[in-house]
């Protein structure tokens, strides 16, 4: 893959998991980077971690909520007075909500998902979008999980809103890709994420190892994916090499999607 030289990525929910691992494969291919998150003493320590590994790699730092639309019009807008322009959009910010069955699901928390998980989302893409079709060029990697491509038990609000993410990134590879933007999205099954290792505690409190080991006997490689194999199929698509794939919401899950009943 060619290095990324010159070009400029903004990327949401960057100060931990699967967007700092994206952060730290960009910065080894020498891309500018924007590094969006609301934890800003994470997000600090990202920066510094990043910088230890790559000096010199040329980072913004922004502490915003994505689900407020001024503060994602925010980090836009610094990006520009900051690298000039905006090649790629690693569109990752998102949570998971609580796990309950459809009918006792807090509606307060299931808002908040939505704010955040579709919401966030969206105003990323409202935004950098035109920016993207003035320089007639961009890649944007949204996040949909496989819960965007089937259903996940007792997480109603997280699969409503990657299913929609899903639908968002189609309708915008339909609509934008005459401005040579490609807009994919991803869909990472269990990654050892601490939102993922969180999860595992919900499931079983007193035990959430055995919760992770009993998950991954069902996927066909008998383990869980690791934050730096996603960042590399995340640069991929955030490459000019990445020309002709648009509209597509990749599954990044061992392939255990792919399966009805055991494996």
């Amino acid at each position: 893959m060619s290095t990324f030289q010159n070009k400029t990525i903004i990327i949401t929910g960057a100060a931990m998991g699967l967007g700092l691992a994206a952060a730290k494969k960009l910065a080894d291919l020498k891309a500018n980077i924007t590094l969006v998150d609301y934890n800003e003493s994470a997000l600090r320590e990202a920066e510094k971690e990043i910088l230890k590994e790559f000096p010199g790699t040329g980072i913004l730092t922004v502490v915003a909520d994505v689900s407020k639309e001024e503060q994602v019009k925010n980090y836009v807008q610094k990006t520009l007075d900051t690298f000039k322009r905006i090649d790629g959009f690693y569109n990752n910010a998102g949570i998971e909500g609580r796990q309950a069955p459809l009918t006792e699901y807090d509606l307060g928390i299931f808002q908040k998902v939505l704010d955040i998980n579709l919401l966030g989302v969206y105003y990323g893409m409202r935004y950098i979008i035109p920016v993207m079709q003035k320089q007639n060029y961009g890649r944007i990697v949204n996040v949909a999980s496989v819960g965007g491509i089937r259903g996940v038990v007792n997480q109603t609000a997280y699969v409503a809103t990657k299913h929609a993410v899903a639908g968002m990134t189609k309708n915008a590879a339909l609509e934008y890709g005459k401005f040579n933007i490609m807009t994919n999205a991803i869909a990472p099954g269990a990654i050892l994420t601490p939102m993922v290792a969180e999860a595992f505690k919900q499931v079983n409190p007193a035990d959430p190892k055995l919760a992770e080991t009993e998950y991954a006997k069902a996927n066909p490689t008998k383990r869980l994916g690791i934050p730096e194999e996603v960042a590399n199929v995340v640069a991929f698509l955030l490459s000019e090499e990445c020309s002709y794939v648009n509209g597509q919401v990749l599954a990044i899950d061992g392939g255990e999607s792919n399966a009805y009943g055991n494996v």
